[in-house]
């Protein structure tokens, strides 16, 4: 095992780690935090779900304008900088969240911090796509998720006693990890942007990088690709956004019990996420979104059927598995469609299928829990997760070629390499 893992370490850049460790340190901040946050608005200023829904939208329209001008900015400017920036707003902004009182305030405030916080997720995506050659970033993205569910086993967990003591501390810790997170991106990383991109923006005015979002939205697989993105995400958005008060308000599961899901959730993705990617390299990538929407729409429409906390478990069980397929090869995915001098703008256009789902999927879910059946939440999910498969299937039906699986893509380097030349490799 320890074989294993040397050689898993030393087959990825030391840079690579170095940023996993950084976003492991901001992971673990949120993880405290997130998972709590629809309770302590409840709470907090006494309303309901579709009050929860509403300001979910705020940060979510306000974060779409973050990502699109941050993937600008990345493909511009660089990685690094955009990166400091977005912890340095999040830091500032979590410690203010943590101390206001007022609803309507807390409004304008998600405004603020959805535009300046957010603006660095392009920058994230784009670095490890320029750290970690092609043949390698669906293991490097399943290396990231064991990283950040790492995070989210130890965070829920003190989380969930630390909210019983005051939320504000929630906020306080959060804030220290961002910056914290910072310094390491500042002192330990270069600016990691490729020479053929840095050509590209040096030669293209601010106003023109801007424009090349047209051509993002002329690739008409890219967008089915999100389209369907976005249905699947809804579903998946619904378990650190909605499952928390239902089972609190439907099935008295206090919140310390929704931390145990959540753990298990994470403990899953910690053992088994890069061994079930690694198993996984055969099969064609479009075609692992297909299986794992499948196992989506089993795990959430159980929870419309289920009471027993054990079938609970067993839910979130095979959720994970579901997630553990979806989400590092949905990542990977983005990095194929994506030329090497648009990465940004191609990853802002990726986090849409991310920052809608968050806007309408937690209001949608609100109003359904407020005014109706709280378990056609569920039943939806599982109706929704279905469709996503089926989009999945058609777009590889279309042009599984172009996506082929990570053996293929390691093959077909080894092959182009063995092809050169003694000329072209002087």
């Amino acid at each position: 095992m320890l074989k294993k893992l040397t050689g898993l370490y030393n087959s990825l850049p030391g840079n690579f780690w170095t940023l996993a460790l950084g976003m492991f340190v901001d992971r673990l901040g949120g993880a405290l935090i997130f998972p709590f946050f629809a309770l302590y608005i409840t709470q907090h200023f006494n309303v309901g779900m579709t009050q929860v829904g509403i300001l979910f939208a705020f940060f979510a329209g306000a974060s779409l304008i973050g990502q699109t001008i941050g993937g600008a900015l990345t493909d511009k400017y660089g990685r690094k900088k955009l990166i400091i920036f977005s912890l340095i707003m999040s830091a500032s902004s979590t410690i203010v969240m943590g101390l206001v009182d007022d609803l309507r305030t807390f409004y304008v405030l998600a405004i603020f911090v959805g535009i300046l916080a957010d603006t660095g997720g392009p920058a994230y995506m784009a670095m490890i796509s320029d750290l970690v050659p092609e043949e390698k970033r669906a293991s490097g993205f399943a290396i990231l998720r064991v990283t950040a569910n790492l995070a989210v086993t130890i965070g829920p967990l003190i989380g969930g006693l630390l909210a019983g003591v005051n939320y504000l501390l929630l906020f306080i810790i959060d804030a220290i990890m961002s910056t914290i997170t910072a310094g390491i991106i500042f002192w330990k990383l270069p600016e990691t942007m490729p020479a053929k991109a840095e050509a590209a923006a040096a030669g293209t005015s601010l106003g023109r990088t801007i424009l090349g979002y047209l051509s993002v939205f002329k690739d008409r697989l890219y967008l089915s690709f999100i389209v369907v993105s976005i249905l699947s995400v809804i579903v998946y958005i619904q378990m650190n956004s909605t499952l928390s008060v239902f089972l609190l308000k439907v099935h008295q599961i206090p919140p310390r019990g929704f931390g145990y899901l959540l753990s298990l959730n994470a403990v899953m993705v910690v053992v088994l996420q890069y061994w079930v990617t690694r198993g996984l390299k055969k099969v064609p990538l479009m075609a692992i979104l297909v299986f794992g929407n499948l196992l989506y729409a089993i795990g959430f429409g159980l929870y419309g059927f289920i009471s027993s906390y054990g079938l609970m478990l067993l839910a979130m069980a095979i959720i994970t598995l579901g997630e553990m397929f979806v989400v590092p090869v949905a990542q990977t995915l983005v990095s194929v469609f994506a030329p090497e001098e648009m990465r940004g703008r191609y990853m802002a256009i990726y986090g849409y299928a991310w920052i809608i789902p968050s806007a309408i999927g937690p209001l949608m879910a609100g109003l359904v829990m407020d005014h109706y059946d709280p378990n056609w939440v569920w039943y939806g999910g599982g109706i929704l997760a279905a469709i996503s498969a089926i989009g999945y299937l058609a777009i590889h039906r279309v042009a599984g070629k172009r996506f082929p699986s990570a053996a293929d893509s390691e093959a077909a380097r080894i092959d182009q390499q063995s092809t050169v030349t003694p000329v072209e490799a002087v």
